[in-house]
């Protein structure tokens, strides 16, 4: 009997070791999970940043937060199996210590070995029940930052329900105001061609239809033998007389276009393609074309014409509508174009 109970206790000595690693690992293993979550929700708040960043990768970090929360899930049932079995080896350790004490009561050797191994097996039981109550601790708190986790998907969710339906509401109204602008923009459009016409008709009556002052397209153009001398910037006399009329008539067209209507006349210099020999005042037809553009300007604001409505352009030989180079054509291609257009 003696020898029965020897062997009995060297198997209690074996069992207390792998119970304390199970349980050690268990705690790495806790320890990992929280490391894992509080990891998660770092990246979570950065990524939650920016909105535009936010609408491009809401989606993959629903599905991030959905594979952790079942991590945790599947992590909950493992600590809950793990304490049930922690609660199965408390219970067979206070059979064990019922066992002893009844073998000490009733009077079998080994009374002070036996009541020095109850006292260690108590002090075991209390360390257990200690392990146990933490681990429960643990379990509850994962049960709540899982369902805090679960509060912030659906508040993600909807973040995201309600950015897509304000950039929906946003495209609508982006496309209501393309299609008024365009209407504006055609109605004010034809309101300067229509002042364009007015301007184009009066010019025509004070002019009398001179041969060499016509309309071509959307522009009045004078030749420059009426205006200038040749290889000259400066009006004659005539030209003087006939941009008088103009400034004239353009005074009178000023007050009849709405102030919102941003228009201006734009003066356009060219001239033939002859070259200059760059000996004279002019190196090039460019400054020359240059030139006779901005004596019309600074002419027709010496008449009251405002400077902020007139704009002066020279191209040179670059923009003939003769081609060819026959005097004719030469003739034709030195011009001054006006255009009334807007900003």
């Amino acid at each position: 009997m003696a020898l029965a109970r020897n062997r009995r206790r060297e198997r209690a000595v074996d069992y207390w070791p792998g119970f304390v690693d199970a349980l050690s690992t268990l705690l790495i293993s806790i320890m990992f999970l929280l490391t894992v979550f509080v990891v998660g929700q770092f990246i979570l708040s950065r990524e939650i940043s920016g909105r535009d960043e936010v609408l491009s990768r809401l989606n993959s970090q629903i599905n991030e937060l959905t594979q952790l929360l079942a991590l945790e899930k599947g992590s909950n049932q493992d600590l809950q199996d793990s304490v049930a079995n922690l609660q199965a080896s408390l219970a067979s350790a206070e059979g064990d210590r019922s066992r002893l004490q009844a073998l000490l009561n009733a009077g079998s050797g080994g009374q002070d070995a036996a009541q020095k191994r109850i006292g260690s097996m108590t002090q075991e039981l209390d360390e257990q029940k200690q392990v146990s109550e933490r681990a429960l601790s643990q379990v509850e708190l994962l049960n709540q930052q899982i369902a805090a986790l679960r509060s912030q998907i659906a508040a993600v969710e909807a973040a995201l329900q309600a950015s897509e339906d304000k950039d929906r509401v946003s495209q609508t109204k982006i496309a209501d105001l393309g299609s008024r602008l365009n209407v504006a923009l055609a109605a004010r459009v034809q309101e300067l061609n229509r002042y364009r016409s007015d301007f184009f008709g009066r010019l025509r009556e004070i002019l009398s239809d001179r041969e060499n002052i016509r309309i071509v397209g959307d522009r009045f153009v004078f030749q420059s033998e009426v205006l200038f001398p040749s290889g000259g910037a400066d009006l004659n006399p005539e030209g003087q007389t006939e941009m008088a009329k103009l400034a004239a008539a353009l005074l009178d067209l000023a007050k009849e276009i709405p102030s919102e209507i941003n228009w201006v006349l734009r003066v356009d210099g060219h001239t033939d393609n002859v070259p200059l020999g760059g000996t004279g005042r002019y190196r090039d037809n460019w400054e020359l074309s240059s030139a006779r553009a901005i004596s019309v300007v600074k002419f027709l604001i010496a008449r009251g014409v405002p400077a902020d409505r007139l704009v002066a352009a020279g191209f040179g030989e670059f923009q003939p509508i003769a081609p060819g180079d026959t005097p004719d054509a030469r003739s034709t291609n030195r011009r001054i174009e006006l255009k009334l257009t807007e900003k």
